[in-house]
C-alpha cells in the first residue's frame, strides 16, 4: 500500500496507476511510494507530469519535526539503508551506518531514504509505465539530472511536512545530491555530510560509465530499450557494465590482499577463458547478481546523470558560488585509497567553502579499501560521523547520544 502522511502540499495522492501496482507488487504491501500529481520541471525542459517516490524511514520523527536525516544513495543503492532488501535479503546497504545505537541513530533521529526518479526500486523510471501512452517508458523516459533527484526528493520532504533536515548525508553519488541539496536549498540543512564524492564528473569517471553504458547497449536482448515489452532481459550487457564499475569502487591493494593470482576452484590454469582466478569468479558474481536487481535502462540514465554533474558550472565556473552565505555546517569525508574520486576533489569542495567562510570540517581516511569505504566497516569513519552529528545535535539543541 501507498503510505499517506499528511504534509502541507495540496497534491493529489490517487495510486490507482498500473506503474504504482507494479511497484507494490515487487517491492511488497508495505512499500512506501507516494505519489506526486503535480509536475516535476527537469533540467532538459522536460516534465514528468506524474511521478512516484518509493522511500523508507526508520526512527520517530519529533514533535517539533526537527530531527529528520536525508540519506542520499549512490548509483546501485535504493530506499533499503537500513532494512533488508525485499530482493537479495541482504542488509541494507548503509546498515553498518544507521540503526539503533549507531553512528546516524536512530533512537535520536528520523531517517528518511528515498529510491531515486529514474531508478527501478518504485519510483518512476525508464521501466515505469508512461501514463500517456500505457506504455513502459523504456528510452522514452527523459533524461534526468542529479538535480532532478534531489528536486523530487524536496517534493518529498514537503509532503512529509519537514521544512528543514537536521541533517543530508551519502556517499559517491548520494554525496553529489548532498551537495546539491545545499547548493539549492541553503536554508533546508542544518548540516551536511558529503562522503567520497566531487562537485564535478570527471573525464576519467565519464569514460567509464561510457563504457557500461555501451555494454548494455551491445546486448542484442536490450532490443532498443524496449526489452521488457520483448520479454526479455540484457543481462550480459549490464553484468559486464558492473563489473567494469566494480573494479573503479576498489583498490589494488584491496584486490591484491582478497585475492592476489589465486586460483578458483583448480590447482592450475586451464588454458581457455574459464575464470580461472578467483578474482575473475569474484566478479562473475557481482555482475550477474546485480542484474536479478536492477534494471538496464535504469543504469544507462543514473550514470548519465552523473556525467552531467558539474557544479561549478551551474554557479558561473566557480564552486565557491554555489555555497554563498551558506549556513550549513559540513563534514567532508575522503579515503586515502579512492581512485574513483580521490581525495583531491574533495579538497576542491573543502577549499570552496573555505572561500566562503562556510562551517567546515575534513576527514581523509586512511584504508586500502578504496571507494566501497563508505559502504564498509571502517572505524575511522564511524568515529568521525558519530562525533559529527553528536557535535551538530548539541548546536542545534537536539537529545545527546543516548538521550533519545
Amino acid at each position: 500500500m501507498t503510505e499517506i502522511i499528511p504534509g502541507k502540499s495540496p497534491e493529489n495522492m490517487n495510486t490507482s496507476s498500473k506503474a504504482h501496482a507494479r511497484a507494490s507488487a515487487r517491492l511488497g504491501p508495505s512499500a512506501k511510494i507516494m505519489t506526486f500529481e503535480r509536475p516535476l520541471p527537469l533540467d532538459s525542459g522536460r516534465k514528468l507530469e506524474r511521478f512516484e517516490l518509493a522511500y523508507e524511514t526508520y526512527g520517530t520523527l519529533d514533535a517539533a519535526r526537527a530531527n529528520a536525516v536525508l540519506v542520499c544513495h549512490a548509483l546501485t543503492g535504493d530506499q533499503y539503508a537500513a532494512n533488508d532488501h525485499p530482493i537479495t535479503g541482504k542488509a541494507g546497504w548503509w546498515a553498518t551506518m544507521i540503526g539503533p545505537g549507531k553512528p546516524i541513530d536512530t533512537n535520536r533521529f528520523f531517517v528518511i531514504c528515498a529510491n531515486i526518479i529514474g531508478g527501478c526500486m518504485g519510483s518512476t523510471g525508464p521501466s515505469s509505465l508512461n501514463p500517456e501512452t500505457g506504455r513502459v517508458y523504456g528510452l522514452d523516459f527523459p533524461v534526468i539530472t542529479i538535480a532532478d533527484m534531489v528536486r523530487a526528493q524536496v517534493r518529498l520532504l514537503d509532503r512529509l511536512g519537514i521544512e528543514r533536515v537536521f541533517m543530508v548525508a551519502g556517499g559517491s553519488m548520494g554525496g553529489m545530491q548532498v551537495l546539491d541539496f545545499v547548493a539549492k536549498y541553503p536554508d533546508r540543512a542544518f548540516c551536511a555530510l558529503p562522503i567520497a564524492t566531487t562537485a564535478r564528473h570527471s573525464p576519467q569517471n565519464i569514460a567509464f560509465h561510457e563504457v557500461g553504458r555501451q555494454a548494455v547497449m551491445a546486448d542484442p536482448d536490450w532490443c532498443g530499450g524496449r526489452y521488457i515489452e520483448a520479454g526479455k532481459v540484457p543481462r550480459k550487457g549490464l553484468a559486464v557494465a558492473r563489473m567494469a564499475a566494480h573494479i573503479t569502487y576498489l583498490s589494488e591493494t584491496a584486490l591484491h590482499n582478497k585475492f592476489g593470482r589465486n586460483l578458483q576452484d583448480r590447482e592450475d590454469v586451464t588454458f581457455g577463458f574459464d575464470a580461472d582466478f578467483q578474482v575473475e569468479s569474484y566478479l562473475r558474481y557481482q555482475g550477474y547478481g546485480f542484474v536479478d536487481r536492477f534494471d538496464a535502462n535504469s543504469y544507462l540514465y543514473i550514470t548519465r546523470a552523473m556525467d552531467y554533474f558539474d557544479l561549478p558550472a551551474e554557479f558561473g565556473g566557480k564552486l565557491a558560488n554555489a555555497f554563498l552565505n551558506t549556513r550549513t555546517r559540513f563534514c567532508v569525508v575522503s579515503f586515502t585509497s579512492d581512485w574513483l574520486y580521490p581525495t583531491r576533489e574533495s579538497r576542491q569542495i573543502v577549499k570552496a567553502l573555505n572561500a566562503v567562510a562556510a562551517d567546515v570540517s575534513f576527514v581523509e581516511i586512511e584504508t586500502d579499501k578504496g571507494h566501497d569505504a563508505f559502504l564498509l566497516e571502517v572505524p575511522e569513519l564511524f568515529a568521525t560521523v558519530r562525533g559529527f552529528v553528536n557535535a551538530m545535535a548539541a548546536r542545534c539543541g537536539l537529545p545527546g547520544e543516548g538521550e533519545g
